[in-house]
């Protein structure tokens, strides 16, 4: 598993990025990264399968309480269910638990390649922020620093 914190930052060459900047950034990574993920995800997917899992995510209980009596009755002894209530802290008849469960569950039974498509993903995310990574520093320095930017000298006086 990833995670996008710090040592990412340091990973991706902008451990140097303001402080202030550091956490709208990674939420803005964040952000792509589930965009990005979930289009591929959806690739080929029936109609049905996307509303079924849309429902999970947007934790219907009904549906969630449904898809786990038909495909994980057993759930609450699977070692995926106690490895996010242990993260999350939650008790195991927590709704939001179960739909996070379910949730995790229905990409293994549905996509079982969706751990390569995130790390995949992560990586092309990864690449891209590198070979910009001198216009994002740029900007960030830019807006730390009181001083207007130099002029262009290529551009016409305002």
């Amino acid at each position: 598993m990833f995670q996008l914190d710090d040592q990412f930052l340091v990973d991706i060459g902008l451990a140097d990025l303001p402080d202030d900047q550091k956490k709208p950034f990674l939420q803005h990574v964040y952000d792509q990264l589930e965009y990005r993920v979930g289009v591929r995800l959806s690739e080929g997917m029936s109609d049905a399968q996307l509303e079924e899992f849309e429902a999970i995510i947007d934790r219907k209980e009904d549906v969630v309480n449904s898809w786990i009596q038909t495909n994980a009755p057993g759930y609450a002894a699977e070692e995926v269910f106690q490895k996010i209530q242990q993260a999350s802290g939650l008790a195991a008849d927590n709704p939001a638990l179960k739909a996070e469960y379910a949730a995790t569950k229905w990409l293994e039974v549905n996509r079982p390649d969706y751990r390569d498509v995130v790390a995949k993903t992560l990586e092309e995310l990864k690449s891209e922020i590198n070979s910009n990574r001198d216009a994002i520093l740029g900007s960030s320095n830019a807006a730390n620093n009181d001083e207007p930017a130099a002029a262009d000298p290529n551009q016409p006086a305002a």
